[in-house]
């Protein structure tokens, strides 16, 4: 076996020298061949896909957040190499929606020992960018880009951006196609759903599982303070998005255009201004590790 460790040092504002450390002497133990991969903010995806032709691994393991994960997946899209996720960012949502352990020196073995390999869904937007979990419009975008550009990391920092943009709460216009059908929508966010909740833990959606060919878009309405209680509640009791009156479209394909052009942001990376966005579901393009503990195997 050979394993090939991609690390982003910076995710989270957490060290991973420590966990680096245990893992070499865990694989060293067992002789299992290895390399570390680190990214660096440049031509990451280009060296890293260097190292996978050269190096070959049987198995990656994604070490970070949603946006190491996403920069894993597209580096190893068509190779039909399986990764699986170490959680070590400030958002780790992904992992936390595929029921990944916590314990990085855990995910690591079930990495290594599982057997059970899955298509996971990826989704493809304009057709350049990807996305693996949520991307959105609106308020978290700002937020997102607000959190991107500051030195510091950790859900502090995204929780003084969240403030800030609930202050200005903008309002967007934009119409959904989906299937030759035209539903206009009101609102301060539009979420891409490849998952129910975002790395916070609330939930946007009940529905959406990664493994099932769809994807969910999400109009989140105006809200009051009454409305941020149910949503603040639902991370701990989904039943309360009973009480929210968002709309949820799932699809395979859709189109959706805005009056203005609006903020993108793609699983924590900002992408820009877009007028007109053409999302698609790429079925099973990632090869993913998981095992028994996945519940959403289960829904399927």
């Amino acid at each position: 076996m050979k394993l090939l460790l991609v690390v982003n040092p910076i995710s989270g504002d957490i060290d991973k020298e420590p966990f680096l450390n245990e893992a070499s002497q865990f694989l060293d133990h067992y002789s299992i061949q290895y390399e570390v991969f680190k990214t660096t903010g440049k031509n990451d995806l280009e060296n890293l896909q260097k190292v996978v032709k050269a190096f070959q691994p049987t198995k990656v393991a994604s070490i970070g957040g949603d946006g190491t994960t996403l920069f894993t997946s597209i580096a190893l899209l068509d190779t039909g190499i399986p990764m699986g996720i170490i959680p070590l960012g400030s958002a780790n949502g992904m992992a936390v929606e595929l029921f990944v352990s916590d314990e990085p020196m855990q995910a690591l073995r079930d990495i290594i020992m599982s057997d059970m390999i899955v298509g996971l869904d990826l989704l493809k937007v304009n057709q350049e960018h990807y996305c693996l979990h949520i991307g959105d419009v609106g308020v978290n975008a700002q937020i997102v880009k607000g959190y991107s550009s500051d030195p510091n990391r950790g859900m502090t920092t995204y929780f003084k951006y969240f403030i800030e943009q609930l202050k200005e709460k903008k309002i967007i216009d934009y119409k959904i196609e989906i299937d030759g059908k035209l539903y206009e929508e009101t609102g301060i966010m539009m979420a891409i759903c490849n998952a129910r909740k975002f790395g916070t833990g609330v939930p946007l959606n009940s529905i959406s599982n990664p493994f099932d060919g769809k994807f969910e878009l999400v109009a989140i309405p105006e809200m009051n303070f009454e409305d941020l209680i149910i949503v603040g509640l639902s991370k701990f009791d989904e039943s309360f998005l009973e009480d929210t009156n968002g709309n949820v479209y799932s699809a395979e394909k859709a189109t959706i255009h805005f009056d203005q052009p609006q903020l993108l942001q793609l699983d924590g990376e900002v992408i820009g201004k877009e007028s007109k966005l053409e999302i698609e579901i790429l079925s099973g393009a990632i090869n993913y590790i998981t095992n028994g503990n996945n519940q959403l195997l289960h829904d399927l």
